[in-house]
């Protein structure tokens, strides 16, 4: 299971997060990604640049966070089964991926991934461990029902679900309702359930 480690020094102070997650969001609307400064968020959100990179190492990560998910994501609420765990991780997904700025921001992070092998690592280190605790959170569960015999691989399951959804709403660029959706995680569902029983 994935803990959370504690924060020493003085803790964030989330008004001054959530301001400057509204702020990015705000600028992106108007000027666009690449003419997201550092400066102008701390401006609008009233806050200090010094703020923003004791939160957000780069520009990328910020974006990230505002356009697409922050780290304060919860797992969904226990259904009772595994298939209704991961549907509803799909669901909420879906919806962040979908959204206008993650759609305009996406594109652009990628692009920064490939430029730079510090904001790639970051952001593997903040929100891929983010997501991949919440897929774990959503395994431990099922393996304690009794769903599966032993934990399955996090990154494999993570990579299934994020992949085929990221696959068809920014490449595909396919309708994904809920009928499509139920049928991948289906099979995600079944090649989960394979791989621990697989000898």
């Amino acid at each position: 299971m994935v803990t959370t480690r504690q924060r020493l020094g003085r803790p964030r102070d989330t008004e001054i997060d959530a301001s400057l997650l509204s702020a990015a969001r705000e600028l992106l609307g108007e000027v666009g990604y690449a003419r997201v400064t550092m400066d102008a968020t701390a401006a609008r959100a009233g806050t200090s640049k010094a703020a923003i990179y004791r939160r957000f190492r780069s520009k990328a990560e910020m974006m990230f966070a505002a356009a697409v998910h922050s780290t304060d994501t919860e797992p969904p609420a226990d259904t009772g089964s595994l298939r209704g765990d991961l549907l509803a991780l799909g669901r909420r997904i879906r919806a962040d991926m979908s959204a206008p700025t993650a759609r305009e921001v996406a594109p652009q992070i990628i692009a920064e991934i490939g430029r730079s092998p510090e904001v790639s690592q970051r952001l593997r280190e903040v929100f891929v461990a983010h997501e991949r605790g919440e897929v774990e959170t959503i395994l431990d569960r099922a393996v304690a029902r009794g769903e599966l015999l032993r934990p399955p691989d996090v990154r494999t399951t993570h990579r299934l679900l994020g992949g085929a959804l990221f696959f068809t709403i920014f490449v595909t660029d396919e309708p994904l309702d809920d009928v499509d959706l139920a049928r991948v995680i289906d099979v995600v569902v079944a090649g989960i359930a394979a791989s621990t029983t697989a000898g």
